[in-house]
């Protein structure tokens, strides 16, 4: 008998305005259960990283006269998908009921008999002027906003927009892309009543690092945003509540974060990026995640580790030399029905804080925590606290140095090393990234550690494009490995930790910006 096909899903998501913090819970359990995501341009490319690995991911982007597919053929590729059997996400900039034609993908799935949900988004026409401290409403000022659509020509005879209500009727409008049409807007709005003084402001890219807020009046918006050279995408507010941008803005104060304005490259395995993107976008960067490092398992499937867990009573010493050597073992110590306390009397090494800090998540506190966060630090640490020929465990990448073993051999030790992890190449468009490095989009790349600055590098085939843009090293391991096979770094944190990555990195931004002052 035929194996009846389980029925698709299609879950029609709002992405919100721009920032991926304002993505809202169900959004990302959407997102993380999706077969398939199908995603707009606005749709910000880091709110992928919550779609799981194997997610299939479409972009059907629609920009100013360039679109890349056309809405019909968009609902049909929904409908396709969900009559495979598959969990859809389409992703859409801001809500999918607010000028995101979510209404018109919603009747073309259920005329086609599949199952849908709405998951509403956070809407730029409320969070646009609110990350640039204007209120739609405020007590005595306005009572009442509309949300009107600028893409529509207002001088066409067949226009929907009641333009003697807009203009005079409500106090606060918000024209979602209309920079473009804003000479035929502001002539409308006059031209029906409202005063050509009336304050205004055109936001671009708002809740973005990049938010740009132009404020001006109805009357001098067109020539002052063609003054500015303003482009979509932003939004066209009109009303008093513009006035009060002057004791409520907050965002553009974060503008003097010192890595504000600043485009970074995270390398970082996609699991691991984002402890270090949001210290980077604390201190006022925009990260651009682009994992050249995969983790996962080791050639011999953990063979080699689980044998050493099986006799963990052998081990006088356990080194772990990363984080991901802690979270590998102790989810094979788990898969082995056992927990920290078949450790027994075995004494603990961490190479440095934060592997320290995934063993306290175990239970487990460092008995040598060495000052020097590297292999070469860890032997300094070992000494006076090793017995005559220990045996000691070292659960490591595959790939990792041989400087720790050899020179525990070299006193006598018996050293096992065994694969906890690997690493490997994340898929990388190696033209597309040559081109994003060449065309000077990109201010810094970060290294956290040498298989990261190895995968990119060969990914990238062709050094010259790094050429172009500044490198920071988390350590001098990492920093020699990028001496080696591309360039010199220019930033190698002192302390060998993301923050101390961090750290290094604003310090020289702040360094180079006093510099350039002082010329």
């Amino acid at each position: 008998m035929e194996q009846q096909k389980r029925p698709g899903m299609v879950y029609l998501v709002g992405a919100g305005p721009g920032d991926p913090g304002l993505l809202t819970v169900k959004a990302k359990r959407c997102l993380q259960k999706a077969d398939v995501v199908v995603y707009d341009y606005l749709a910000s490319p880091r709110i992928l990283r919550w779609a799981k690995d194997t997610a299939e991911r479409v972009y059907v982007g629609k920009r100013a006269s360039h679109h890349t597919m056309r809405q019909a053929d968009i609902s049909a590729l929904l409908v396709e998908l969900a009559k495979q059997g598959k969990t859809v996400v389409r992703l859409k900039g801001g809500d999918p009921f607010v000028f995101g034609r979510g209404g018109e993908e919603g009747v073309a799935l259920r005329e086609a008999g599949v199952s849908f949900e709405i998951v509403p988004g956070v809407t730029s026409a409320i969070a646009v002027p609110a990350y640039a401290g204007i209120p739609v409403t405020h007590r005595g000022v306005a009572v009442s906003f509309a949300v009107v659509t600028g893409h529509e020509d207002p001088t066409k005879p067949e226009s929907g927009l009641h333009w003697k209500q807009l203009a005079t009727g409500v106090d606060t409008l918000v024209f979602l892309m209309g920079v473009t049409n804003l000479p035929k807007i502001t002539a409308k709005l006059m031209e029906n009543g409202r005063p050509a003084d009336t304050p205004a402001a055109v936001i671009r890219w708002g809740t973005r690092p990049e938010q740009r807020t132009l404020v001006t009046t109805v009357g001098t918006a067109a020539e002052d945003v063609a003054r500015a050279g303003l482009q979509p995408p932003a939004i066209f507010l009109v009303g008093e509540v513009v006035r009060l941008r002057e004791k409520l803005q907050w965002f553009d104060r974060l503008a003097q974060r010192p890595l504000y304005g600043r485009r970074v490259l995270v390398t970082r395995s996609r699991a691991q990026a984002s402890k270090l993107t949001a210290m980077l976008e604390q201190l006022g960067a925009e990260v651009v995640e682009l994992p050249s490092i995969a983790i996962g398992e080791p050639d011999d499937h953990y063979a080699s580790l689980d044998e050493a867990i099986a006799h963990l009573e052998d081990y006088a010493w356990v080194l772990f030399t990363s984080v991901n050597g802690v979270a590998h073992f102790f989810s094979r110590l788990e898969r082995a029905g056992k927990d920290a306390r078949a450790l027994g009397y075995a004494r603990v090494g961490a190479i440095g804080p934060a592997t320290a800090e995934a063993l306290k998540a175990h239970g487990i506190r460092a008995d040598a925590l060495p000052e020097s966060y590297r292999a070469e630090g860890m032997l300094e640490a070992l000494q006076g606290k090793l017995p005559p020929r220990a045996k000691i465990l070292l659960p490591r990448a595959q790939e990792a140095r041989s400087i720790l073993p050899d020179k525990l051999r070299e006193h006598g030790m018996q050293v096992d090393v065994v694969s906890a992890y690997a690493t490997t190449a994340a898929p990388i468009d190696a033209k597309e990234l040559a081109t994003t490095l060449a065309d000077g989009q990109i201010d810094f790349v970060t290294f956290t550690s040498s298989s990261t600055v190895r995968h990119f590098v060969t990914a990238l085939g062709n050094i010259t494009p790094l050429e172009k843009v500044k490198t920071a090293c988390i350590g001098p391991i990492t920093a020699d490995t990028l001496r080696k096979l591309a360039k010199e770094p220019d930033i190698v944190a002192r302390t060998y930790t993301i923050p101390g990555l961090v750290e290094a990195l604003a310090a020289y931004v702040q360094a180079e910006t006093l510099e350039q002052n002082d010329r």
